[in-house]
């Protein structure tokens, strides 16, 4: 009887042994997966991981191409509060690209100063999310003496301004400056969004976008202040500064009506019902769009995106707009 006991017990530790064996396998095997998911969700995650080798070539050469803005814009910002560029701020995202040539400090009071160094450390950053997501290119040439902005606005007026317009002698005519640059970027990316395949390419076109429209939203703001302020000596509002410079890059983009300055006609107000445009957008408000031809032929100042010049005398980079620098 005792050896039959005996066995009986036995066997239920037995039975109890295989229970929690399995009981632990189980765990064990849940809170591995459990692991293997942090770990998956983690390198998957934007900030982690290096999306070179999935972002579509179609993608990379959409994303590559604004680099020639961003690297225009940091340049702009940087030196202008700073006093100097990317060689000293962020040397590792130039590449070994050349200086720019003209950038110089601008002489602006202690508030402009401030949100101009905002975005300029803004604009580093961009360069730096799209350069881990695609290869880029080094810093191309860029040209942003005071010579360049002044053909800018000789074009925009169609005569010579006496004095010729320096946007570093002051905050007004630094804003002004400003005018000229973000938005074109920010069209650039509303008319790459939808032909973008990847969800991290579109991700990352949407996050540019928005801080892209918020520097332009801001710097229309301040102008939108002054807007029936003269500047000097010139005897122009800031509003027709503006006017035509929208006029202008209307006519080199070539695409119709994609800009529009600080003061409209109520027919294009919003809901067609007012004239102040503190910030441009189609019939529905909706941001314009602009492809990178457009963009070329605009930052370039000629109108044709084969023929280089403007802030970029030697061309922009990228595939796309080398692309363009082949052509016959």
């Amino acid at each position: 009887m005792k050896q039959v006991l005996n066995h009986l017990t036995k066997q239920r530790q037995e039975k109890m042994a295989l229970s929690v064996s399995a009981t632990t396998s189980a765990t064990a095997t849940v809170f591995i997966s459990f692991l293997l998911l942090l770990v998956r969700t983690s390198f998957c995650s934007d900030d982690n991981v290096n999306f070179k080798t999935v972002v579509p070539q179609s993608d990379a050469d959409l994303l590559e191409f604004p680099l020639n803005l961003e690297y225009l814009e940091a340049e702009l910002f940087l030196w202008a509060s700073l006093g100097q560029g990317l060689d000293s701020v962020a040397p590792d995202l130039t590449m070994g690209g050349p200086p720019p040539v003209g950038a110089r400090k601008a002489t602006l009071d202690p508030f402009t100063n401030d949100v101009i160094l905002q975005f300029a450390y803004q604009e580093v950053g961009h360069l730096r999310a799209i350069k881990s997501t695609v290869k880029g290119f080094a810093r191309p040439q860029l040209n942003l003496s005071a010579e360049a902005f002044g053909e800018v606005m000789n074009s925009a007026f169609g005569r010579a301004l006496n004095p010729p317009f320096n946007p570093y002698d002051n905050e007004i005519n630094f804003l002004i400056a400003s005018y000229v640059v973000p938005y074109v970027g920010l069209t650039g990316y509303v008319g790459a969004n939808p032909k973008l395949q990847s969800p991290t390419s579109k991700r990352l076109v949407a996050g540019l976008l928005a801080v892209e429209s918020g520097q332009d939203a801001v710097i229309r703001g301040l102008l939108y202040k002054r807007a029936s302020e003269k500047v000097k000596p010139y005897g122009i509002t800031v509003v027709e500064f503006t006017n035509r410079i929208s006029e202008l890059r209307n006519k080199l983009g070539s695409s119709g009506l994609k800009d529009e300055g600080l003061i409209v006609p109520n027919l294009r107000g919003a809901e067609g019902k007012i004239r102040g445009n503190v910030l441009a957008g189609d019939q529905n408000s909706l941001g314009f769009d602009r492809t990178p031809e457009e963009i070329l032929r605009i930052v370039y100042g000629s109108g044709n995106e084969r023929v280089p010049g403007g802030f970029f005398p030697k061309g922009g980079d990228g595939r796309i707009a080398k692309s363009h620098l082949q052509s016959p």
